[in-house]
C-alpha cells in the first residue's frame, strides 16, 4: 500500500470512531494495520497470562504480612503502608496488564500494571473493529462483555448499599484518560467528574462538583504514587486524607489498595528470589512457571555485572518507559529514555532481553519496530491482548497495532 492509500484509509477508518486517540501527540499512535495469530498461539498467551497473574496475585498475600522495614527497603512510601495493607475486594486487581515480550516459542514478563493501566479501549473495544474492517476474526470477540461484567461485580462487591453514588473520574484534559473512563463509565449507571472537581473533606468523605457525597471512586488512570502527593491550593494533603477515607471505610476505590501493592516492579524481585532459593512458598510447578516466564530481577546490579549479562534498571514505581535505562554486560549505559521523572523512587535491576522486531505500515511507510505483547487480567482471568510496537524502550510514543485470526480459524 502506498503511503497516500495508507493516509486516506488510515483516515476513512480512524476518523469514523467517536471518543478515540487515534493520533497522540501530534504523531500516529493507532495503525491501520493488523498482525495475525494462529489460534494456537491465542490459547497460549491466554494460559502464559493466567499462570504469571496467578504468581503475583499469590504474592501479595505474602507480601501483606512482611514487616514495614521490608516494605519500606521495596520503595513504598512510608505514608501509605497500612493502606496498602487493606484487601478491600476479593480481586487484588480489578483490571490488570501484563507486558510480555515474545521469547523464543514462549514469552517473558518484564512488568505488570496492576494498579492504573491503559490501552484498555484498544484492545476490548478498538480491536474488533480493524479486524472487521480486514476481514479477519477478533482474538479478543466477546472480552468487551466480559470487562463488562468483570466492573459491574466489582461495585457491587464494593458496597452494601443498594443505589451507591459511582463517580469515575480522570484528567479531564488527557484524552487518553479521559475517554479510557468515559469507556468504562459506560457499563454501570454512574457519573464522570473530572479529577479538579472532586472536593474533600478531611474524615467526612469524598464528593463530586455537585455536593453530593460519593460511595465508589473509580480511578483507572490516576495512580496512586501521584495521589499520595496531591494538596490543595492551601497545602492541605488532600491526596492523603483520600486514602484515609479509604482506610475508615467511608470511601471505595476502584482498582483496589491492593492493586498498587503488586504495582512495584521491586515485587519481582521478591518473586525471583524466593525462586532462587526454591522457597516452598511456591510449588514445584510455580517455580517452573516462574522459571520459564519470569526474568531475573534483584535490587542490584552485580548479578548481570559479575555473569557478563545485559541489564535494565528501572524505577519500582514507573510507567510508559520513563526512567529506564540499558546497560551492557560491562555496566555501560547503551541506552536510556528521553525522561526521568520517577529517578527518586528505589530502582530495581532486570535481566535484558531483546524485543523481535517487525516490519509494519504506518504514515512514514514501511517502518521495522519492536514488538511488545500487552495481555490484559480482569480479576486474574486472562482477558484481551494486543501489539504496542516501537523502539527499544516502549513509551507514550509506541504505536498500537491490532491483532486479528489467520482467515478460517475458529
Amino acid at each position: 500500500m502506498s503511503g497516500q492509500a495508507y493516509h486516506a484509509k488510515r483516515q476513512q477508518f480512524y476518523g469514523k470512531i467517536e471518543g478515540f486517540w487515534a493520533d497522540l501527540y501530534g504523531e500516529e499512535y493507532a495503525l491501520y494495520d493488523i498482525k495475525l495469530l494462529h489460534q494456537e498461539d491465542v490459547s497460549q498467551i491466554r494460559l502464559i497470562s493466567q499462570r504469571i497473574g496467578f504468581i503475583f496475585i499469590k504474592t501479595a498475600s505474602l507480601l501483606r504480612r512482611v514487616p514495614d522495614e521490608t516494605l519500606l527497603e521495596m520503595g513504598y512510601p512510608k505514608e501509605i503502608l497500612s493502606f496498602i495493607r487493606l484487601k478491600t475486594l476479593p480481586s487484588e486487581s480489578v483490571i490488570s496488564r501484563l507486558d510480555l515480550i515474545p521469547y523464543g516459542d514462549s514469552f517473558k514478563c518484564i512488568e505488570i500494571n496492576a494498579d492504573t493501566p491503559t490501552f484498555i479501549k484498544e484492545l476490548f473495544h478498538i480491536n474488533g473493529l480493524v479486524c472487521r474492517e480486514f476481514g479477519v476474526e477478533n482474538p479478543n470477540e466477546g472480552m468487551d462483555r466480559f470487562l463488562q461484567k468483570a466492573v459491574r461485580e466489582i461495585i457491587f462487591q464494593s458496597t452494601d448499599k443498594e443505589s451507591p453514588h459511582i463517580v469515575f473520574t480522570a484528567h479531564e484534559d488527557n484524552i487518553e484518560d479521559r475517554e479510557t473512563v468515559l469507556y468504562l463509565q459506560n457499563f454501570v449507571p454512574s457519573k464522570f467528574t473530572p479529577l479538579h472537581k472532586l472536593q474533600i473533606h478531611k474524615g467526612v468523605g469524598l464528593f463530586d462538583e455537585d455536593g453530593i457525597k460519593i460511595d465508589i471512586l473509580y480511578r483507572q488512570t490516576f495512580p496512586i504514587e501521584s495521589l499520595i502527593a496531591d494538596e490543595d491550593e492551601d497545602g492541605n494533603p488532600i491526596g492523603l486524607w483520600l486514602l484515609e477515607l479509604v482506610e475508615e471505610g467511608k470511601l471505595s476505590v476502584i482498582n483496589p489498595p491492593s492493586a498498587f501493592l503488586l504495582q512495584n516492579k521491586a515485587v519481582q524481585a521478591v518473586i525471583w528470589g524466593l525462586h532462587e532459593e526454591h522457597h516452598p512458598f511456591f510449588t514445584e510447578e510455580e517455580h517452573m512457571w516462574i522459571d520459564e516466564y519470569f526474568l531475573p530481577t534483584y535490587f542490584e546490579s552485580e548479578y548481570f555485572l559479575q555473569n557478563g549479562l545485559s541489564y535494565v534498571k528501572k524505577p519500582a514505581f514507573g510507567r510508559e518507559g520513563d526512567t529506564v535505562k540499558i546497560f551492557n554486560k560491562d555496566g555501560q549505559l547503551i541506552y536510556k529514555d528521553g525522561q526521568s521523572t520517577y529517578s527518586e523512587y528505589v530502582p530495581v535491576y532486570q535481566k535484558y532481553v531483546e524485543h523481535p522486531t517487525i516490519t509494519f505500515n504506518c504514515e512514514k511507510g514501511k517502518l521495522d519496530g519492536q514488538l511488545l505483547l500487552g495481555s490484559f487480567l480482569l480479576n486474574g482471568n486472562p482477558a484481551a491482548f494486543g501489539y504496542r510496537v516501537g523502539g527499544t524502550i516502549t513509551n507514550n510514543l509506541s504505536y498500537y497495532l491490532p491483532v486479528g485470526l489467520f482467515k478460517g480459524e475458529e
